[in-house]
């Protein structure tokens, strides 16, 4: 296996919630704490992209070069401050994603050489849940310096390896594991999901 880093995107302030997700308890702990756990599962290099203020009592806290253009800032951050040949980048509110499909998305990406390996699945593309190799900070620096924060359109232009909802069916996953939390109402609705399946960080 490659050396591997990975890096949790804690985001900031909700408006929908009125608080930062990361801050959000679910099963009893904010949503940063369960991220990051879920995360040292896999590397022993986690780190937090977000704002250091916030977020230093938690772990080394990695800040955007490019404050204010949401998620694509922070991939671009931490693909220029590591040194690992693949980055695992996660987002902070999806709990039900666990260690062994990290295993086997890192499987999958060190088996091959594209820049970025992402699921296409739940609906559509998950790059808050991919690895992506260092050479794509180049992309993104480009887009950010012109005003263009989507990651998706990026896909288009660098080689991709796509995980296909109909592969994580054939290796036991659900797409379920993508939902995340936007709003109270997917929180209580993730809290009746989560009383009937298991979540698991440890294997």
């Amino acid at each position: 296996m490659s050396e591997v880093s990975a890096f949790v995107l804690a985001g900031g302030q909700s408006a929908r919630m009125g608080t930062d997700k990361a801050f959000l308890e679910f099963e009893g702990k904010p949503l940063i704490s369960l991220a990051l756990a879920l995360a040292k599962t896999v590397s022993s290099d986690v780190r937090i992209l977000g704002n250091p203020e916030k977020f230093h009592a938690y772990g080394m806290v990695v800040e955007d070069e490019f404050p204010n253009h949401g998620p694509l800032g922070g991939i671009h951050a931490a693909l220029r401050c590591s040194t690992a040949d693949l980055n695992l980048i996660l987002a902070v509110d999806m709990p039900f994603v666990e260690t062994r499909f990290l295993k086997y998305l890192l499987d999958q990406a060190n088996r091959h050489s594209a820049i970025v390996t992402v699921p296409r699945a739940g609906g559509g593309w998950q790059p808050l849940c991919s690895v992506y190799r260092r050479p794509f900070a180049d992309l993104a620096q480009t887009a950010l310096e012109q005003g263009h924060n989507k990651i998706d359109p990026l896909f288009d232009r660098t080689e991709i390896c796509v995980i296909e909802e109909h592969d994580l069916e054939r290796e036991g996953f659900s797409a379920e594991m993508f939902r995340n939390l936007n709003t109270p109402e997917d929180v209580r609705h993730a809290a009746r999901y989560a009383g009937g399946s298991q979540r698991t960080a440890s294997n």
